[in-house]
């Protein structure tokens, strides 16, 4: 059954919220097409990035706890990973969007996000000959000021309070990855390439990485469910 630990993360981060997609006062399961649409088109660069870093060594996958299926280099259930955790985040984001007022305002927006912008790039500068934060702090801080500047999106600070309250279960499912009650981590991260800063077993760099993932899955979905079915809460 150990083999099978990486693909029972996949599930359990997934489930919940995909039985939930059903509910009547909620009907997520209407954007399914819009959200496979919004998390095909970030899978793409997060897969070529995650290869490239698996290629490197700069993070590698124990096979204990795989069932020993790769593409490109990268095991199956890493390639869930990409659709799992999004899936809970998009529809996290969808259902607290659509009940309540999080909402910003629109100085407020600006300037959060020109703040985490010019931080992330002051900590890529800063770990400039670390591949990892150099990286990951940089594609941050270029897909905020994109994302605030160029699509115009009013979003980003409630995104943004979303992912900080979906952290507990970040930390949850990232947590047993890095090998949190495990004997053996299932991602491993080769010193010398990541500033060496963990949340528990979490390298920091994994919650900047995963935030920068999600903030461009809302984009795409909340751009393709808008194109499909002017939904208020979408707008």
């Amino acid at each position: 059954m150990k083999q099978y630990t990486y693909l029972l993360v996949n599930f359990l981060a997934v489930v919940i919220c995909f039985i939930f997609s059903f509910h009547p006062k909620i009907r997520f399961d209407k954007f399914f097409v819009p959200f496979i649409k919004s998390a095909t088109l970030v899978l793409v660069p997060f897969i070529i990035w995650d290869a490239w870093f698996t290629k490197m060594g700069v993070w590698w996958f124990n096979d204990d706890y795989l069932i020993g299926v790769r593409l490109l280099g990268l095991p199956l259930e890493e390639w869930l990973f990409f659709i799992c955790i999004p899936f809970s985040c998009v529809f996290t984001f969808y259902c607290l969007d659509k009940f309540f007022n999080l909402d910003w305002r629109q100085q407020t927006d600006l300037y959060f996000c020109l703040v985490i912008a010019v931080s992330c790039l002051v900590l890529a500068i800063v770990n400039r000959d670390l591949i990892y934060p150099f990286i990951t702090f940089l594609v941050t801080a270029l897909s905020l000021l994109y994302l605030k500047f160029m699509a115009k999106v009013s979003w980003i600070g409630k995104a943004s309070l979303i992912y900080a309250m979906l952290l507990p279960g970040f930390f949850m499912v990232n947590g047993v990855l890095t090998g949190t009650g495990l004997d053996q981590p299932i991602v491993n991260y080769t010193t010398g390439h990541y500033m060496g800063i963990r949340i528990g077993t979490i390298p920091v760099e994994d919650a900047v990485y995963g935030y920068t993932m999600i903030l461009w899955n809302v984009f795409f979905f909340k751009k393709f469910a808008r194109d499909t079915f002017s939904e208020p809460a979408l707008t």
